[in-house]
């Protein structure tokens, strides 16, 4: 579609909503935080927009989510810790946006995340050593940040990925196996 414009904090209010798709617009503006109400939601899809704020920690409140699709819009500020709550996501794309700070360590409690891709951003800091304990991981993307220190030991110890990027200093460092490797 071609739907400009806010995203209307009413549609918090449609607490029975199990899938919000709204991708692939032109939408401007901030997440509402009212979207953090809607607990049935299992799937946000609001990427590839021109959206700017940042993440809403409402958002941690969506204990149903599996999927969280905010990637391609213009989206600042932190991650927010709240979003490691979320325990049967399976998918969380936070790529192409202006996300600063550090990566919360509780990511490290999506144990259910298959997806996570958090590259090209504006991210500090060091690489968690808790995103090893991401077990189902099989895509983990976290290059093209401002990221420092070492790749922690214990994403070596991950059994199931089919796609690894970190970039560190010019160098791209990249693994890849085959599905069940």
């Amino acid at each position: 579609n071609n739907l400009t414009g806010g995203i209307p904090r009413e549609l918090g209010g449609l607490t029975n909503l199990k899938w919000l798709a709204l991708d692939h617009n032109g939408l401007t503006g901030e997440i509402p935080r009212e979207l953090g109400s809607l607990t049935n939601l299992e799937s946000l899809k609001i990427h590839s927009n021109g959206l700017t704020g940042g993440i809403p920690r409402e958002l941690g409140g969506l204990t149903n989510l599996e999927s969280l699709y905010l990637h391609s819009n213009n989206l600042a500020g932190g991650i927010p810790r709240e979003l490691g709550g979320l325990t049967k996501l399976g998918s969380l794309t936070l790529d192409d946006n202006r996300l600063t700070g550090e990566i919360p360590r509780e990511l490290g409690g999506l144990t259910n995340l298959y997806v996570l891709q958090i590259h090209k951003n504006h991210l500090t800091g060091e690489i968690p050593h808790e995103l090893g304990d991401l077990t189902k991981l099989e895509s983990l993307q976290i290059h093209s940040n401002d990221l420092t220190g070492e790749i922690p030991r214990e994403l070596g110890g991950l059994t199931n990925p089919e796609f690894l990027r970190a970039q560190r200093d010019g160098r791209v460092l990249s693994v890849e196996t085959e599905p069940g490797r």
